[in-house]
């Protein structure tokens, strides 16, 4: 069987196409996680050292196959994302024109596999290689306002996205991804609402950039990104200043729990960062400065998007009520709190990591936190969360010392090394989300 496989191997550069569909086709089940041929597909890599891995024939082979017609191209992405769980893919896949591909597929809207692209993208980003490639990269763009993005990405040319008809007359700029990815992802978030392809705006929901954007955060490189005001348009470098994490934080209560997730993961990553604190709390109708930064942006205003997964239909007496924020109060009696226990995890180390300067420390009092954290308390079943609702309540709810607070500069000048948070079991570094799916095939594996 191994060899009749391996004999597969070179069809994939035939030139009809239905021969390398059906040659892709009888080698897709090999490249899951346990399958007894998946080894073909690391044939001559080898990773030794500091000297990166080549790719051989059939990962480039796979690589161009992305580019290939429709029904083609969904089962190269696929054969991807199962095998890139592999260390000896890092540098192979991590390869900037291949990622420029990848990402540039991802902001077009009218990428049908996009959503495929977004997991590979997401698998690859558990890889410091790629975080670093794409916190640099720049895409070509041609201003298109017949697109829901008002931009065409040069490199999403292919057979599955083929170019617009006619094509737009502007001259090619050279722009960061980052900031259009985000952009898509937000255009993404109500993609679900319209079951007829042909009548989205964006063809892809692209969920899982959600984990890209948290792997991205992991490191400084990726919160200070996160954490400083950057134009609203990024062909409009005049336009209003905004912290790129207002863009995440209001998806926490989403339908997607990928997409919930992998938000709720990035804004734990940036509050690892103690400086960002006053802007992750600040309300949008302030503005807010990330030291030692003097360049000021609207709050992000997270507060209310942490406390809604968490809270419940409880009715609070009037007393309560008015401490809470407004969309906070008066909850419908259908309202439910956060299913996955991960999530809601992730959620209260928010809280705690929030906790870290005295500032932190009365926003959080004077906001309803431990009004809205003593209900989830009574409902909650898992003992781990229940711990670190406790702690968190003995932070916000305890006597602070009797000296006058220090302004929120100074706390944080004085603060020096990690943030962590209490507890023998807890993660003190920042996290990856970790997505769920019950399809093996498209199962993404933590490298």
């Amino acid at each position: 069987m191994d060899a009749q496989l391996r004999e597969l191997l070179p069809f994939l550069r035939d030139k009809n196409p239905q021969v390398r569909q059906i040659a892709l086709e009888n080698l897709l089940p090999q490249t899951v996680k346990g399958a007894p041929h998946r080894d073909i597909f690391f044939a001559g890599l080898q990773s030794s050292g500091l000297q990166k891995s080549k790719e051989n024939d059939v990962i480039r082979d796979l690589k161009i196959l992305c580019r290939d017609q429709l029904s083609v191209a969904h089962d190269a992405f696929k054969a991807l994302i199962n095998l890139s769980d592999s260390p000896l893919l890092i540098s192979p896949l991590a390869d900037p024109i291949f990622l420029t591909f990848i990402a540039s597929y991802i902001i077009n809207p009218h990428a049908i596999l996009a959503d495929l692209a977004s997991m590979l993208l997401s698998n690859l980003t558990s890889s410091s290689p790629a975080c670093s490639v794409l916190l640099s990269m720049k895409v070509s763009v041609i201003p298109d306002t017949r697109l829901a993005n008002g931009v065409y990405t040069t490199d999403s040319r292919c057979g599955s996205c083929p170019e617009p008809v006619p094509y737009p007359k502007g001259e090619t700029q050279e722009v960061m991804a980052l900031p259009l990815l985000l952009d898509a992802f937000v255009q993404g978030a109500s993609v679900h609402e319209t079951e007829d392809l042909s009548k989205r705006t964006r063809k892809a929901e692209l969920n899982f950039l959600a984990n890209v954007f948290a792997n991205m955060i992991v490191s400084p490189t990726g919160r200070n990104y996160f954490l400083s005001p950057q134009p609203l348009h990024v062909l409009k470098p005049d336009s209003p200043l905004e912290y790129p994490l207002a863009k995440l934080v209001s998806f926490t209560e989403h339908p997607d729990p990928i997409r919930r997730a992998g938000v709720a993961s990035s804004i734990k990553n940036c509050c690892f960062h103690a400086a960002g604190h006053k802007a992750i709390l600040t309300p949008e109708s302030e503005q807010a400065a990330v030291p030692p930064s003097t360049v000021t942006a609207a709050g992000i205003d997270a507060l209310p998007y942490i406390l809604l997964p968490l809270a419940g239909p409880e009715e609070f007496d009037l007393d309560d009520q008015e401490k809470l924020l407004e969309p906070l109060q008066f909850l419908p009696p259908t309202k439910n709190r956060e299913p996955n226990a991960a999530t809601r995890l992730m959620l209260v180390e928010i809280l705690l990591l929030l906790c870290h300067t005295r500032w932190g420390r009365d926003y959080l009092r004077q906001h309803g936190v431990y009004e809205i954290i003593r209900t989830a308390h009574e409902n909650e079943k898992v003992e781990k969360i229940s711990e670190h609702m406790e702690r968190l309540v003995r932070l916000i709810h305890g006597d602070e010392p009797s000296s006058v607070p220090k302004p929120f500069e100074e706390e944080v000048a004085e603060f020096k090394g990690t943030l962590q948070i209490e507890g023998p079991d807890s993660n003190a570094q920042p996290s990856q989300a970790q997505p769920e799916s019950d399809d093996e095939d498209l199962i993404i594996e933590e490298i």
